[in-house]
């Protein structure tokens, strides 16, 4: 019997140091914290650059030249100890300061999140869709400063200059040789602005799971890895399948692939570990609060025994780190206390049911800002999963808690038959129980909290009565100035990149003509806007009622 251990992280969105960015306060949670618990266990032997990652020797005879190449074929490596420190993506988005280090990159002499991921001695890692949203030179840049090794199967890198693998055969000290692979859900060409991908071809996630399976098993592996950047299609518990998407195919990839171990990300859902079809899965919760631990048992012709948890981040951190990227901190934390305005009364932060059931000041000034921003009859918004408010004086700090998303400006061609979809979806919301109360469905619950994904509206009337059958609950839909939608005429409706797409149940949104694409964050928006209404005042720009 051969033992190995697994410690993964996923969907980390910048989180670097141990702090909550819409506090300023400390809080247990950072890659720089997690280095630190690692090192404790004996994972990281050195923090400096020449930490564990020199362990890893790569035995393929590729040269410089050969190693730049969009796929490669054979690679071979050893690790001198049975632990793997591995990562699955969407780390370049998420924090103020990733943001403001990627605006200001060459001010610095060192990456914040591969410095991070090198305290860890991160081993292997793949992509996530949210580290596509800068560019290729963000990537490029990222993976050159990175010393554990990029594995990404389903993506071509047309110009050649972004260091990675399909995959490698990883020979641990114990003699097992592990396959391990990276994948990325390949809704990244649905989201992504066609700009950051005309250098990067983003193949079929399943597809190409399966075919780097074949691959690794014919290189004589013992155990197979995939770092899947997506996550699961059914209920995990029911296997309801819960869309048609497919953003997200973990389940198929386990029912139908044979890999031993699926670590998986993207849904942020804390799964500690699942039997999938005899496949072990694990997703850790999103911002490195939490990472997964995992160990594994192997003996010849016997089905691999794993057991996995989720850990809690301390409150320790790696200072030698955390001193070097203190810079990029300190720049960030005088951008983000920059006064930009002043609104006319404090917003309060009101319960998730409430804005539903009565409207959101906050989603209005969202919507109203996107309706600024361009040419629209209507727009939608969303709000993030945790209740928001604004104080009386607003900071740019304010904005970036409050609009949570990395998101940009889509403008779609709908008709009233499209809005109407759209508004039924939003009514699927909420639901009445036994005593006629409403409360928020287990649709936008589970199997995870999904509270974004309820849209706001402005520049419209509209109504749900919601003693009325699910599909069939929107009486009224007008403008503002209580004329009629037209069955047929187009409307022009402003909404982020991510509701364009048809994520979330819009379907309707989804397959509507896109007129227009904005390159602006709109989080930058909302600081342009508010600098220019500095005496600020919630906009009267919907009109909206829950009947029950």
């Amino acid at each position: 019997m051969k033992k190995f251990e697994i410690y993964f992280t996923s969907d980390t969105h910048g989180k670097v140091l141990p702090v909550d960015y819409a506090t300023g306060n400390e809080k247990p949670c950072g890659l720089l914290n997690i280095a630190a618990e690692l090192k404790k266990r004996g994972i990281v032997s050195s923090v400096n650059k020449e930490n564990d990652q020199n362990t890893l020797k790569d035995r393929s005879i590729l040269s410089d030249i050969e190693a730049n190449l969009r796929f490669l074929s054979d690679v071979y490596v050893e690790k001198e100890s049975d632990t793997l420190v591995l990562d699955g993506g969407d780390s370049l988005q998420g924090t103020p300061m990733i943001t403001y280090y990627l605006d200001h990159a060459s001010d610095f002499d060192f990456h914040p999140v591969a410095e991070a991921f090198n305290a860890m001695g991160l081993d292997f890692y793949t992509l996530g869709n949210h580290d596509f949203n800068f560019g290729y030179d963000a990537i490029r840049d990222y993976v050159n400063a990175m010393k554990g090794t990029l594995l990404i199967a389903n993506v071509e890198d047309l110009r050649g200059e972004i260091k990675h693998k399909r995959y490698v055969i990883c020979t641990l000290k114990n003699g097992l040789k592990v396959g391990i692979t990276g994948i990325v859900t390949d809704y990244v060409n649905v989201w992504e602005q066609p700009a950051h991908l005309t250098e990067l071809r983003v193949l079929d996630a399943f597809k190409s799971a399966d075919k780097v399976y074949k691959e690794m098993m014919d290189k004589g592996c013992d155990i197979t890895v995939c770092i899947y950047h997506g996550g699961y299609e059914e209920d995990l518990n029911t296997h309801e399948k819960l869309t048609d998407s497919r953003e997200n195919v973990a389940c198929e990839i386990a029912r139908n692939l044979s890999y031993d171990i699926l670590l998986t990300g993207h849904q942020h859902m804390p799964v500690s570990g699942i039997d999938l079809s005899d496949t072990w899965s694990v997703q850790p919760p999103a911002n490195a609060e939490q990472y997964i631990s995992l160990r594994a048992e192997y003996t010849e012709g016997e089905k691999l025994k794993c057991t996995s948890e989720l850990v809690n981040v301390g409150n320790e951190t790696v200072e030698s780190v955390k001193q070097m990227v203190m810079p990029v901190e300190y720049r960030t934390n005088e951008w983000l206390d920059k006064p930009v305005g002043e609104f006319d009364e404090e917003i309060v932060p009101e319960s998730k049911l409430s804005v539903a059931l009565y409207g959101s000041k906050v989603a209005a000034l969202f919507n109203q800002v996107q309706l600024e921003s361009v040419d629209a009859d209507f727009s939608c918004t969303s709000l993030g999963n945790q209740e928001t408010g604004f104080k009386k004086k607003v900071s740019i700090r304010d904005v970036y808690a409050a609009y949570t998303f990395a998101n940009t400006s889509v403008v779609k061609e709908v008709t009233a038959e499209i809005i109407k979809g759209a508004l039924e979806r939003c009514a699927e919301y909420l639901e009445l129980d036994e005593n006629g109360k409403p409360y928020i469905s287990d649709v936008f619950m589970k199997p995870k909290i999904e509270h974004y994904n309820y849209d706001f509206y402005a520049g419209l009337d509209y109504a749900f009565d919601l003693r009325r059958p699910v599909g069939d609950r929107v009486v009224r839909m007008r403008k503002l100035d209580g004329s009629e939608l037209v069955s047929g005429e187009k409307y022009r409706l402003v909404t982020s990149n991510y509701r364009s797409t048809g994520t979330g149940g819009y379907e309707m949104i989804g397959k509507a003509k896109t007129v227009y694409s904005g390159a602006d964050n709109v989080q930058d928006l909302l600081v342009d806007y508010i600098r220019k209404h500095p005496k600020l005042s919630i906009p009267d720009n919907y009109r909206f009622e829950i009947i029950f």
